[in-house]
């Protein structure tokens, strides 16, 4: 029972995250969190552009909590909106403005589209990403597939399948399908194999020893007195 509902919660989960990327404007959508509270479900939308997502006047908020009552069967609906804070860092977001690249100026310039996105997500700190555009749509004669990479990335074990951030769009052109494939690996997650070597400082006690002096006094006679001192 509890598999099933587990099911019956994922199925669901992308069906509202289907409909949400379809309304929203794109190249601002990442992703959608689905949590029941004592009031209602509430469904947390992530992007890196509040604004376009809110809509003039919460436009596009009142349409999907409607559509969200009356298709999805949910009884009190309540949106939320989470900016990200880099989007450099978020595959979904990273993705989205690849695609918009390539239903602009089209898929020409792939390459510095590629490039130009792998090192804006190095330079907000990842410590691994992987760009792979493939289709037909890519300026060749047969379907072809290209990889950008830098940086450290699992391919395999539990970081490969829990941390990574992965991310799959496409973009539907005259020319073709373009599949966008982005993974990155956050600076935030530490990996097992990683070791660091902490400086011991050991405090070097020197005791000194009292020393034990020799003067020479000559007494009136003109004798030589020893005294010591410590």
């Amino acid at each position: 029972m509890i598999e099933k509902a587990i099911i019956e919660k994922n199925i669901k989960e992308n069906a509202i995250q289907d409909f949400i990327s379809k309304e929203l404007p794109k190249a601002c959508y990442s992703r959608i969190d689905l949590k029941k509270t004592p009031l209602g479900e509430k469904i947390i939308i992530y992007t890196s552009r509040p604004g376009l997502v809110v809509g003039k006047k919460g436009s596009n908020i009142q349409k999907i909590t409607e559509i969200l009552k009356n298709k999805f069967k949910m009884e009190n609906p309540h949106v939320e909106i989470a900016e990200i804070e880099n989007p450099n860092l978020d595959p979904k977001s990273v993705a989205e403005r690849i695609l918009s690249s390539f239903e602009r100026f089209g898929p020409k310039r792939f390459k510095s589209a590629g490039y130009s996105a792998l090192q804006n997500v190095m330079d907000a700190g990842a410590t691994g990403a992987e760009i792979i555009i493939s289709g037909r749509g890519i300026p060749a004669k047969r379907s072809k597939t290209w990889r950008f990479y830098a940086g450290h990335l699992k391919k395999s074990g539990d970081i490969s399948q829990n941390y990574i951030k992965k991310s799959l769009v496409v973009a539907e052109l005259k020319s073709g399908a373009i599949g966008i494939k982005v993974h990155i690996l956050t600076p935030d997650v530490k990996l097992p194999d990683v070791i660091k070597l902490k400086d011991e400082k050991k405090e070097i006690k020197i005791e000194e020893k009292d020393e034990v002096k020799v003067i020479k006094k000559s007494d009136k006679d003109g004798k030589e007195k020893r005294t010591k001192t410590a």
